[in-house]
């Protein structure tokens, strides 16, 4: 009899020890990265890379999406200096910290950028639309990971749906070639991919709003870290 209870209650330790590691792998495997503290400062490890924050302003963007991880994007002034500028700016005011994916269609692209939520709203600024039917030469496929500026538009164009754009952008899910010469392209999610899947598969109502919110944490600029031999 008390040998069953001895027994009984080394299970029940094993049990709760495999629960709690459990959880702390679920935990750990929870983001799609990881980070290592350099004396201070914090590298993020994703996919074989690593990345530090930077105060200085970069052509490299981390997206960081809550509960899912994060996203590396690379910024292509040379192709829209415009949106790429006005992008920038807005990442340095923290403008899209703490904004929802208020707009989400699986296998077309997830959208932000509103503070209102609605898809109505955005920054003050507006900038002229760098694209080809607006008279900007643009070589940025809209292919998946493309991010793309979101703007007004009508079936007959007009100067003011072109140059329309503010703050709203979005994160093509699945290449969408249709919007090529049509919209301003100016970065690419180059880390981090399963994020926009992630966020692409969540449920929404009629209007492709998800039904829980999707947020963006912030953006920040980041720089790589170089390993030793590069």
């Amino acid at each position: 009899m008390i040998y069953m209870k001895k027994l009984f209650k080394y299970l029940v330790v094993f049990i709760f020890i495999l629960f709690v590691f459990g959880c702390e792998k679920e935990k750990e495997s929870k983001f799609n990265y990881t980070t290592v503290d350099d004396n201070g400062t914090i590298i993020y490890q994703i996919e074989g890379s690593e990345y530090k924050e930077s105060n200085e302003s970069t052509n490299l963007v981390k997206i960081d999406v809550n509960d899912y991880g994060i996203m590396i994007a690379e910024l292509y002034p040379e192709v829209a200096p415009i949106t790429v500028d006005n992008f920038k700016s807005l990442v340095s005011e923290k403008y899209y910290d703490g904004l929802i994916f208020h707009r989400v269609i699986k296998d077309f692209m997830i959208q932000t950028g509103d503070p209102t939520g609605t898809g109505s709203g955005g920054s003050e600024k507006t900038i002229k639309g760098e694209f080809a039917i607006n008279g900007v030469e643009n070589n940025i496929s809209h292919k998946r990971g493309v991010l793309s500026m979101a703007r007004k538009g009508a079936v007959v164009e007009t100067e003011e749906t072109v140059n329309s754009a503010s703050s709203q952008f979005f994160i093509v899910h699945q290449d969408s070639p249709h919007l090529d010469g049509n919209y301003a392209a100016f970065g690419k999610v180059i880390k981090g991919l399963d994020v926009i899947d992630k966020v692409a598969s969540v449920n929404t109502n009629s209007n492709d709003k998800p039904l829980r919110n999707q947020t963006v944490n912030s953006i920040v600029f980041v720089e790589e870290v170089k390993k030793e031999g590069e």
